[in-house]
């Protein structure tokens, strides 16, 4: 039986400083990288082409996370999805262990940053509490046995998409995620994952505002019946490659099962490849 085929999706806005850390970390043998990009007004668009040539370039549909992430599962063409940040907080190396979980028979993997083996060192107290009341609640009224609710780190056979009807436009997008594959009743695994503070930037995410839709979103899951249909989604539109941009590629070395400090080297799309080394 073949492999099956993996599409990695990055929702971006803005996030040219960090993608030099991110992309050239992902496994070599996906099928497909897919950045969807959201109306960045920096160099995100030709630094993604540069340091990860073949990468599909997606405009998104709509505004927010949720609705870049389903402009990317439109977009796939992968056996499994698996979501990734653009910004660094999520680590391109566990890949595999979420891979893993679904070919050893989950629907859903989902990451956790309170299992043993996880963690996190971008989560304040405050929303440490936050994120465990949700779970709380997701316990009681959906059942399952999650230790981790509001983190977007997740894969999942692609056909099982449709299944849940997902038309969530903002950061609320993993919380329904998470509550409709109960709800379906999917296999879903938890793995061990660790949660880093983003590398440059600043998060779009805001801890009030925010909270307050997961919080809608789950009294309205456990009040609104079945999963409803997928709404549709309009066709992705691929973003040409553009003039190659001259940026600054962090080359990563692992040493002994750890990621060492990268060096740096000035590269273009044509010879990206040849200074990242794995």
């Amino acid at each position: 039986m073949p492999a099956p085929t993996i599409s990695v999706i990055v929702p971006a806005r803005n996030e040219a400083a960090n993608l030099p850390h991110v992309l050239p970390r992902i496994p070599t043998d996906v099928l497909e990288v897919i950045l969807v990009d959201g109306e960045s007004t920096d160099d995100t668009v030709r630094v993604a082409q540069a340091v990860r040539p073949g990468i599909r370039i997606v405009q998104q549909y709509g505004r927010g996370k949720g609705s870049a992430l389903r402009t990317g599962f439109a977009a796939a063409r992968g056996d499994i999805i698996v979501m990734l940040d653009a910004d660094g907080s999520t680590a391109p190396e566990e890949i595999p262990d979420f891979v893993r979980a679904l070919i050893d028979g989950a629907d859903f993997a989902k990451g956790s940053r309170f299992l043993a083996g996880g963690g996190t060192s971008d989560m304040e107290l405050y929303r440490k509490l936050g994120n465990a009341v949700f779970v709380g609640m997701v316990r009681v009224l959906f059942g399952g046995r999650y230790t981790d609710l509001c983190y977007g780190y997740n894969a999942f056979w692609r056909a099982i998409v449709p299944r849940l009807g997902l038309d969530g436009s903002g950061f609320e997008i993993e919380t329904m995620m998470n509550v409709r594959a109960l709800k379906l009743g999917l296999r879903v695994a938890e793995v061990p994952s660790f949660e880093s503070h983003r590398i440059h930037g600043e998060s779009n995410l805001r801890t009030i505002p925010d909270g307050l839709r997961v919080l809608r979103t789950i009294i309205r899951e456990r009040f609104s019946g079945p999963v409803p249909a997928a709404p549709p989604m309009p066709t992705p539109i691929s973003i040409l490659p553009v003039a190659p941009a001259v940026v600054a590629v962090p080359v990563v070395a692992e040493r002994e099962g750890h990621w060492s400090d990268p060096a740096w080297t000035e590269t273009s799309a044509s010879s990206a490849d040849a200074v990242i080394a794995r």
